[in-house]
C-alpha cells in the first residue's frame, strides 16, 4: 500500500531525468511551521520550529490550539551533534533529558542520501504556479524504514515521506524564513539544567520522528 501511495505522489509531479552526480545540500538556519500527517490523513502534530543548521539544534513546539490528539503540549529541544534531547513541560517547569539513538530529522538531507531527480510541483510553464524541487531518498536502518525528501533549489525542505514497517506519514514544512528569530529557544531552559540523563529502555530508539509515532 505504501508503495502505491508513493507512486501516486510521483505521478502527480513532472520528473526530470535521473542524475547520480549530485551531492546532498544542507539547509540554512530556519524558522517556520511543521505539520505531520499519517498517510490516512490523520494530523499527528502541528507547530512552530526553530532550526540552527550549523549547531544542529532543533526546537519544536506544538500549537495547542490546533485540533490534534497526540501532540498537545509537545515541546522538544533536540541537540543532534550531542546526541541528546529534552522533552520540556514549560507549564510545570520540568523536563526529561534523553539520549538520541537516531539523529535523522526532516529539515536536513542525510549525507548518504541518494539523489533521485528534479521534479516540478504545479506548472513550470506558468509564472508563479510552480516550484522546482530535488528529491532525495534513503533508508533508516535504526527505524527499519526509508524516506523520500523534497527540497527547493536553495535546499529549503518542502516535505518528507517516511515509511516505517508499521506506519507511514508525511511531514510538510511551511512559512519558512531563513533566519533564527529567537535564539533563546535553542538554549536549554533553567528547569532542565540539573536533569540527569535518563536510561533508555532496551529496544527503544529515541528520535525526533519516534516522538510522533
Amino acid at each position: 500500500m505504501y508503495a502505491a501511495i508513493t507512486l501516486l505522489v510521483f505521478m502527480c509531479l513532472t520528473a526530470s531525468t535521473y542524475a547520480d552526480h549530485h551531492h546532498p545540500c544542507h539547509a540554512p538556519n530556519m524558522t517556520g511551521f511543521m505539520s505531520l500527517r499519517s498517510m490516512k490523513g490523520d494530523v499527528k502534530a502541528y507547530g512552530a520550529f526553530t532550526y540552527d543548521s550549523m549547531a544542529k539544534k532543533l526546537r519544536f513546539r506544538s500549537n495547542e490550539s490546533y485540533p490534534t490528539n497526540t501532540s498537545l503540549g509537545l515541546d522538544l529541544l533536540m541537540f543532534f551533534d550531542e546526541g541528546v534531547f529534552y522533552e520540556i513541560d514549560s507549564k510545570n517547569q520540568s523536563c526529561e533529558k534523553k539520549t538520541l539513538q537516531c539523529t535523522q530529522h526532516p529539515l536536513d538531507i542525510p549525507d548518504d542520501a541518494t539523489f533521485m531527480g528534479t521534479v516540478n510541483v504545479g506548472s513550470p510553464s506558468i509564472e508563479g504556479e510552480g516550484i522546482k524541487t530535488n528529491v532525495w531518498t534513503g533508508s533508516m536502518p535504526d527505524m527499519k524504514g526509508h524516506y523520500s525528501m523534497s527540497v527547493t533549489m536553495g535546499c529549503l525542505p518542502v516535505c518528507t515521506m517516511y515509511f516505517h514497517e508499521s506506519s507511514a506519514f508525511i511531514i510538510s514544512i511551511t512559512e519558512v524564513e531563513s533566519e533564527i528569530k529567537d535564539p533563546d529557544l535553542l538554549v536549554v531552559p533553567s528547569c532542565c539544567l540539573a536533569q540527569p540523563l535518563e536510561e533508555t529502555p532496551e529496544g527503544t530508539v529515541n528520535s525526533f520522528l519516534n516522538e510522533f509515532m
